[in-house]
């Protein structure tokens, strides 16, 4: 069993995937398992990546699947993952090479079932660091965790065993993840680190409005609704 299983949704990112492999395939951690979905791509992001699986077979498991968005992506990963921890990372992205030792040795000393990293935003002309707001208790982290799911080690098993996936189709699927997640977390850590490299795009996901950025309301609706059917609602 791998110690980390890092999950990397692929689509139409040529020009930045090699960047976001070399910071996966260098990391220090021994035992690293890295998932790679190649999501429908159109240029040569699926070359690219099956090229680094051929390189890298003893650390790289290559998946490719009709485009049907980030979630899905993710989804379709997460069985294929046997590590202890789950983390994602996008793949316009990139990570300090000796970061998933450091986070994984800091989780597995405190007996984490989640730990997270803080990250920088990276633009074209300046760089700005992302830090946690400190909470005391989980319904304070309802109200100010970062809702980002690829600074962060999850435990497989909670997962795997509560059924949790990213919504299809949806805009800002990373709060829909984090708050069905959030309940089940009995220790909850953190490194104070700026390991992720969040990379600005002007045509990312992150930074086109459209009518796309309504999906907010339905994401907001379906946590309010796994509250209530789990019968969470009043203790959140």
């Amino acid at each position: 069993m791998a110690k980390v299983s890092v999950i990397v949704p692929i689509y139409n990112v040529e020009k930045y995937l090699p960047k976001c492999l070399d910071s996966l395939v260098n990391q220090t951690l021994d035992d690293i398992e890295i998932i790679l979905v190649n999501d429908g791509s159109l240029d040569d992001s699926g070359k690219i990546a099956k090229e680094y699986s051929e390189k890298y077979k003893d650390k790289i498991i290559y998946l490719e699947k009709e485009n049907g968005g980030l979630s899905d992506a993710r989804n379709y990963g997460i069985p294929y993952a046997t590590g202890e921890y789950i983390a994602f990372l996008d793949s316009d992205d990139y990570i300090d090479i000796d970061a998933y030792i450091q986070m994984y040795e800091k989780a597995k000393k405190e007996d984490a079932d989640f730990l997270e990293c803080d990250f920088i935003w990276e633009y074209p002309n300046k760089k700005v660091i992302d830090k946690r707001i400190d909470y005391k208790n989980k319904q304070e982290m309802l109200a100010v965790v970062r809702v980002v799911a690829w600074n962060k080690l999850i435990k497989r098993d909670l997962i795997i065993k509560n059924n949790l996936r990213f919504p299809k189709g949806l805009r800002y699927e990373d709060i829909e993840f984090t708050y069905k997640l959030l309940p089940y977390l009995n220790k909850i850590s953190y490194i104070d680190k700026n390991f992720i490299h969040y990379v600005q795009r002007n045509n990312s996901i992150a930074n086109v409005q459209n009518e796309k950025t309504a999906d907010i309301f339905i994401i907001l609706d379906n946590v309010i609704n796994y509250y209530k059917e789990k019968n969470l609602y009043e203790e959140y």
